[in-house]
């Protein structure tokens, strides 16, 4: 049995988040979400992602700068 893929939605709009997260857990997907950099690099550090959905502005940093560190620990994994 293969597992579902994990899809970490970040992004500090809560309804976008929810609406997102739904949608994805709707069609298969396991979703975790993240309102800000701070909880982002917490659920980074603690789980494993096939691809990441990340806002680009956030309260508490860019999401442009979380984008170019993911680049240099997890090439790998998409971003959109």
């Amino acid at each position: 049995m293969q597992s579902q893929p994990h899809i970490l939605v970040v992004d500090d709009d809560r309804e976008i988040r929810t609406l997102l997260g739904r949608y994805l857990d709707g069609q298969g997907f396991r979703v975790s979400a993240a309102a800000d950099r701070r909880e982002c690099e917490h659920r980074l550090a603690t789980g494993q992602f096939d691809l990441i959905v990340l806002d680009v502005m956030l309260p508490d940093g860019s999401g442009l700068d979380i984008c170019r560190s993911l680049r240099d620990r997890k090439p790998h994994t998409p971003v959109i």
